[in-house]
């Protein structure tokens, strides 16, 4: 998430109260998860597993619960607890704000796009041409919807990434202030939800079809021409590349990377990156080639057990 307008390493410990590592006019253009990180934003860590990763990324400001050596060319931002702080940020330049109608004044919406009635569109939407809005369709602020785009009645774009903190307390929530992004030509079917980034976006490419039922985790990206099934789970930070075809009742870990062209075929799940190109089947996953031989060979246990006992 990129700030409105540049701030300096000062005004940002000021905003969240803490002490800094660096000039005090060092530039922030932003904040952002790891994985997503750009030169001139913050990016937080708060364990020590994750300290090098965090302090070699392409984050400028590392904003951390330990005092280290501050790496050349970034500065640091020491606190007590970053989770708590980089929310402080995300709400001070991300507020909520409530919508006063069904759908909001600041919407923009296309020439020739249908809205059917109860749907709800939030602050700052943009809709593109010709797309048609089923009822009861809820898209939450900031969303991005292109040209020819359909999406069927039910379906949620926009609600908080899946992402909390374990304190002694109880789950504390980490902010979302991402959008949702769909491309044109994007087809939704009834009753899925697509979960916004936490800073970023969440994407579905061009051309892609989404059954009923599928859900989409926080800052996944999915390609081009992609085909996915009813019930379908899509972890967070997920990457799916073009022409991937996923049948029904998928689920994924987060994280992952299932290459272009690739087929997951119904009930599989997905544990781990897969290359494009290829057929998958089962849980772990597999080439469905090998899996289906495998439960091939398992059927004729009984058989061997009794040959066994001649």
């Amino acid at each position: 998430m990129r700030f409105p307008n540049p701030h300096t390493l000062e005004q940002i410990a000021t905003i969240i109260n803490t002490k800094f590592v660096g000039p005090a006019d060092f530039q922030v253009l932003g904040m952002n998860e790891i994985h997503v990180i750009q030169q001139g934003e913050i990016v937080f860590v708060d364990h020590p597993k994750y300290y090098d990763k965090a302090l070699s990324s392409r984050a400028s400001v590392v904003l951390i619960n330990k005092e280290v050596e501050c790496p050349e060319g970034k500065a640091l931002l020491i606190s007590d607890d970053p989770f708590r702080d980089f929310n402080k940020l995300s709400t001070y330049f991300k507020p909520f704000i409530k919508s006063t109608s069904s759908i909001s004044e600041s919407a923009k919406i296309g020439e020739g796009t249908v809205i059917q009635p109860n749907v709800f569109i939030g602050n700052n939407v943009t809709i593109g041409k010709d797309c048609r809005i089923h009822s009861n369709v809820s898209i939450y602020d900031n969303c991005v919807i292109g040209d020819n785009v359909s999406i069927h009645a039910g379906t949620v774009l926009g609600a908080d990434a899946f992402y909390y903190k374990n304190r002694p307390e109880g789950f504390d929530k980490l902010i979302s202030c991402g959008r949702v992004v769909l491309e044109d030509n994007v087809d939704l079917g009834a009753l899925c939800t697509i979960d916004k980034g936490v800073t970023g976006d969440t994407t579905i490419g061009k051309g892609s079809k989404l059954d009923n039922q599928v859900h989409v985790g926080h800052d996944t990206v999915i390609g081009k021409k992609c085909l996915i099934a009813s019930q379908t789970g899509i972890a967070g930070c997920v990457i799916i590349e073009d022409e991937v075809t996923i049948w029904g009742q998928v689920g994924t870990n987060s994280g992952i990377t299932i290459g272009a062209k690739a087929v997951i075929m119904g009930q599989t799940g997905v544990t781990k990156s897969v290359p494009g190109g290829k057929s998958y089947f089962g849980t772990p996953i597999e080439e469905s080639r090998e899996k289906l031989k495998q439960l091939a060979y398992v059927k004729k246990i009984p058989e061997i057990i009794e040959k066994l006992k001649e």
